[in-house]
């Protein structure tokens, strides 16, 4: 279990900071960039979650983003945490996570119309958050990409941002329906 006692510790006022296990690396590497592209995911995702909180009618899809935010947390402490450092109860994405977020697409998706063409980010309040969410997992995912160039990293994290980016969009879309508003077509 994690133990804050203080919320600043003047360690990082020159450019760095530290992985768990001590590790000292520079703010501006790629393994924080790709940290803090997840942690501003997970922001993202809790700014949709506030406004589904009042929708009565979604409070399922909001249990699941709540579950999804607490695995962000799990793929962020994989990051932090390499794996040469790792205890047995250090949490990590799973084949399990990515495989329950393939389910719940093709769930969702069923009660969707098919797409003719692209549609535009909209839809209505909650499903405009959605979007917005579904291009930071994306930028992300391009960042957690950059990192795995770089050096090794497990391919559950990329399959996972991945997936989770096509998640998104299929609650963006299914938010709309059940809100009643209308997405609106990209014109060619």
């Amino acid at each position: 279990m994690v133990k804050i006692t203080k919320v600043y510790t003047r360690l990082g006022d020159q450019g760095e900071t530290h992985l768990a296990a001590g590790l000292r690396v520079k703010k501006s590497s790629l393994r924080i960039k790709a940290i803090g592209e997840v942690d501003e995911l997970n922001s993202f995702l809790g700014w949709s979650i506030q406004v589904l909180k009042t929708e009565t009618n979604l409070q399922a899809l909001l249990l699941l983003m709540r579950q999804i935010q607490q695995e962000l947390f799990n793929l962020g402490s994989q990051l932090a945490v390499l794996p040469s450092y790792r205890r047995a109860n250090t949490p990590i994405i799973q084949m399990k996570d990515i495989e329950r977020l393939e389910q719940e697409i093709d769930q969702y998706n069923e009660e969707l119309s098919n797409l003719t063409s692209f549609i535009l980010p909209g839809g209505g309040e909650v499903s405009t958050r959605l979007h917005i969410t579904r291009s930071v997992c994306r930028r992300a995912e391009r960042e957690i990409l950059s990192l795995a160039e770089a050096e090794p990293l497990e391919e559950t994290i990329i399959v996972y941002l991945n997936r989770l980016s096509d998640w998104l969009f299929v609650m963006a879309r299914y938010v709309a329906l059940k809100m009643g508003e209308s997405e609106t077509l990209w014109q060619v």
